[in-house]
């Protein structure tokens, strides 16, 4: 085969030279109260526990995020630009930041103690708007809350020049080029660690684009979890949503298939769990899964091994997990005669 072919096999060909390159920049972001400091749990038990933005010191991307003491837990470093302008909407700088930051574009600190240190932009979160960056522990230990974080964003506009029904979304070039796309019988494979059933998808229906943030897997049914390994999900996971169609806001659609990263933990609160960012959208004819383990943002851009694989239960399952056997088999008999 000649280089040519070689090259177009192993990356499928883009629009790069039609890709503009901006800079967007935001501040580290200091975690948010709520004036109750409570969440109610979807099993009705109320929680205080750490939740979004800061700086995460112990965990990354490449941990588990299902089982941790958090809810919607953001790995390493949250970014949100608290500028304001003469002209335009409020949050206007926030949400261009949001925008045309990519996953895969490089960051650098632009103030601080860390200045000119690199990261990676891992994901998006809607709702708090943030963006997520991965760093080395040794600089996420030295980081400090309102440094200034900078991104050249590339990846608005990105398409795939043989595969024009698979759509991209909050996709850098250089995750594509990456991430190990293959071409076989007029489809696109895809690497990915787990395949999710779209009928489980919560938190982030109802919106009418997926640009700047994401949508949740819902990790409620023991037995749903449990078929599909959900347990074992982790940070930075490439992951496919079987009947997702996400072209213009997420969607059940049979004969669709989604492919995202997942960029926040799991919680308690119904409708929520584990986010995903959106990443690619088309026919599944066109857009087909195929497992890797090892496809994860941490080993695509070779910024950690993975840590052994291991099946979590959500903090709502670890309840009656621990329970004695013959005292959880009571409590499930009279949960199910309460309801007949």
């Amino acid at each position: 085969m000649s280089a040519a072919g070689l090259l177009r096999r192993n990356h499928p060909r883009i629009n790069q030279a039609d890709l503009v390159m901006v800079v967007v920049a935001g501040q580290i972001a200091h975690p948010i109260g709520r004036t109750n400091l409570y969440r109610i749990g979807h099993d009705g038990v109320p929680r205080v526990l750490p939740a979004t933005g800061g700086i995460v010191l112990n965990q990354r991307i490449g941990d588990r995020c299902v089982g941790l003491a958090g809810d919607h837990i953001e790995p390493g470093v949250t970014l949100h630009n608290n500028q304001r302008e003469v002209v335009g909407p409020r949050n206007g700088p926030n949400q261009a930041l949001l925008t045309y930051a990519c996953v895969g574009n490089r960051a650098e600190v632009i103030g601080g103690p860390c200045r000119g240190q690199q990261g990676l932009v891992t994901g998006k979160h809607g709702g708090i708007n943030h963006i997520l960056v991965d760093f080395p522990p040794e600089v996420l230990g030295r980081l400090q809350i309102g440094d200034r974080v900078q991104i050249r964003s590339c990846g608005l506009g990105l398409s795939l020049l043989d595969h024009p029904e698979i759509k991209v979304f909050n996709c850098s070039p250089a995750l594509l080029k990456r991430w190990g796309l293959r071409e076989q019988d007029g489809a696109l494979q895809a690497p990915v660690t787990h395949a999710i059933p779209a009928a489980i998808m919560g938190s982030g229906l109802g919106k009418n684009t997926v640009w700047g943030g994401d949508y949740d897997i819902q990790l409620f049914d023991d037995s749903i979890r449990e078929r599909y390994r959900l347990g074992s999900l982790r940070f930075g996971d490439m992951v496919a949503i079987i009947h997702g169609d996400t072209r213009f806001g997420p969607i059940y659609r049979q004969g669709r298939t989604t492919i995202g990263v997942i960029v926040h933990g799991d919680s308690t609160v119904s409708g929520h769990g584990p986010g995903v960012t959106v990443l690619l959208s088309g026919p599944a004819q066109r857009l087909r899964p195929i497992y890797d383990p090892q496809a994860n943002l941490a080993v695509i851009f070779n910024l950690r091994s993975l840590p052994p694989a291991r099946n979590y239960l959500p903090l709502t399952a670890r309840r009656h997990a621990d329970l004695p056997r013959a005292v959880a088999i009571d409590r499930h008999r009279k949960m199910i005669a309460a309801r007949s």
